[in-house]
């Protein structure tokens, strides 16, 4: 409490606890809607063997799916990012879930508008009509996923004062791990308890047995089809209940949230009112343009952190991708213990995200960029270590080491984008985050092809040595700013002054 009335000096004790109340509300209620955001994006990855079995989709096409989504993603996340620090958060986030939510409400009718435009219910060309509308309305929802972070941001900014940024704002990170972490929940049992029961009907099993490739004389195929047999139409399920609750939650963001703290008669935090005289006068926009080139893409140290975000996330992805099959094949871990071994790094994350957001409010007086110099650094160690493991070694011990990685990679993670928000100040905050969010999800490019290319033509060993290296030089690009200040709203008001 001392450390929020300090961060927030020359107001009225009334109006501190009413900025207060409005600061919590806030973070609660953007955490629950981004949260949302994943139950509408995580639910294809449990919906995909249901497809593949009932429609015959291929593993290549949903591939492909998923590849269009994160790079459509990641180019949403940089223009969502310029347009949120321009409009009202509010309704940018609300209208920008409901859409994410019909459009998930869309895909599960994929199979009627694709009967509905040939006239046919099977068929190459109901396939190909019926792949080609999923696959735009999956697309389509990766561009609306960008309206979830970029006005988070800055909301955020708003309402959090620079010095405890870091900390608030890797609590809130931990909404992104929660809500996948739900949803797949919440599909599995879908997946497990709906659709119809149709394993008596011998020309289901053999249509599902022939989208499978499945030899029914092998018991454990046999097994699998006859399951996929008793959900059918189960996957639809998958993207229709995930896109009622997170409709609702769009309704509940609009009637919650509120852009600013001006937009319910309370001051903006001290020492941040950047950029506040020419805002009051409609500010042109060439203005604003050159503000965005100084601060964000003229801004050494924005392109550092957007670096760096690129083999953050090579690291993070390439264990939750390949993290199943590196452990199986690597490490001889059964596919079982392999998919709670890659879970506990999820979770190991949560833990970490917190820490260190702490660790630098506390320690590193705000320099997010300090702290994750010393993250790469542990997840380079840990990735090595836990790469020296024999075959033979206990679980608990691959265990503790793989999670030792995950406390330390996802640290960065969600540094990252608290530290591209103080340097480029409030004014700035989503786009900043927008264009480090973009080299973020290039980096599928070389976790995703790359890293299984490295994998099957050279072998593990060489895939654990490409992990280690993109962390360490990730550490490296993290120290070219380490004498960098916490936040850069001096460098912004000195720009302001010399355009006065």
């Amino acid at each position: 409490m001392n450390n929020q009335t300090e961060n927030m000096e020359g107001m009225q004790p009334e109006t501190a606890k009413r900025f207060k109340q409005w600061q919590m509300r806030t973070i609660i209620a953007t955490m629950v809607g981004y949260a949302l955001f994943y139950f509408v994006r995580k639910n294809f990855s449990l919906a995909m063997p249901g497809m593949e079995a009932d429609l015959g989709i291929s593993k290549t096409s949903l591939g492909i799916f998923l590849t269009l989504n994160g790079l459509i993603y990641g180019l949403s996340r940089f223009l969502n990012g310029f347009l949120a620090d321009r409009l009202n958060a509010r309704f940018y986030m609300a209208i920008g879930l409901a859409l994410c939510a019909l459009s998930n409400f869309a895909f599960g009718y994929g199979i009627d508008i694709a009967s509905w435009i040939t006239g046919e219910t099977s068929g190459s060309d109901f396939t190909n009509t019926l792949i080609l509308f999923m696959g735009i309305m999956w697309v389509l929802n990766g561009f609306l996923q960008g309206s979830g972070f970029p006005p988070c941001a800055r909301l955020l900014t708003h309402w959090i004062p620079p010095k405890e940024l870091a900390t608030k704002m890797s609590v809130w990170n931990t909404s992104h791990s929660i809500g996948a972490g739900l949803v797949v929940i919440l599909c599995g049992y879908i997946m497990g308890h709906m659709g119809m029961n149709l394993s008596g009907d011998s020309n289901v099993v053999a249509q599902i047995a022939a989208n499978l490739h499945a030899d029914m004389n092998d018991p454990q195929q046999a097994a699998n089809v006859l399951n996929s047999a008793s959900h059918v139409g189960a996957w639809r399920w998958c993207f229709w209940i995930p896109a009622c609750i997170s409709f609702a939650g769009s309704i509940g963001l609009f009637l919650t949230l509120r852009d600013t703290p001006k937009s319910v008669g309370l001051p903006e935090l001290p020492g941040t009112e950047i950029g506040e005289k020419k805002e009051n006068k409609k500010e042109k926009s060439q203005e604003y343009k050159l503000f965005l080139r100084k601060m964000v893409f003229g801004n050494p140290l924005i392109w550092i952190l957007a670096l760096a975000n690129f083999f953050v996330y090579i690291v993070r992805f390439s264990v939750l991708d390949w993290g199943p099959t590196l452990l199986s094949q690597s490490k001889g871990v059964s596919m079982s213990h392999a998919g709670w071994l890659v879970a506990m790094f999820e979770i190991a994350g949560i833990l970490g995200m917190l820490f260190t957001g702490w660790f630098t409010d506390r320690y590193m007086k705000g320099r997010a960029h300090r702290t994750c110099v010393f993250c790469m650094a542990g997840a380079a160690l840990f990735m090595f270590l836990f790469w020296q493991l024999p075959s033979e070694a206990p679980v608990w011990l691959l265990f503790a080491l793989l999670c030792a990685a995950g406390f330390c990679i996802y640290g960065p993670q969600a540094l990252i984008g608290i530290a591209a928000a103080n340097q480029a100040t409030k004014r700035a905050a989503a786009t900043a985050n927008g264009f480090t969010g973009l080299f973020g999800y290039a980096s599928t490019i070389v976790s995703g092809v790359g890293l299984g290319y490295v994998a099957q033509h050279f072998g593990w060993n060489w895939a654990y040595v490409t992990m280690i290296g993109m962390a360490v030089v990730g550490m490296g690009i993290f120290l070219l700013m380490w004498g960098a200040k916490p936040d850069g709203y001096a460098k912004a008001a000195a720009l302001e002054n010399n355009q006065q």
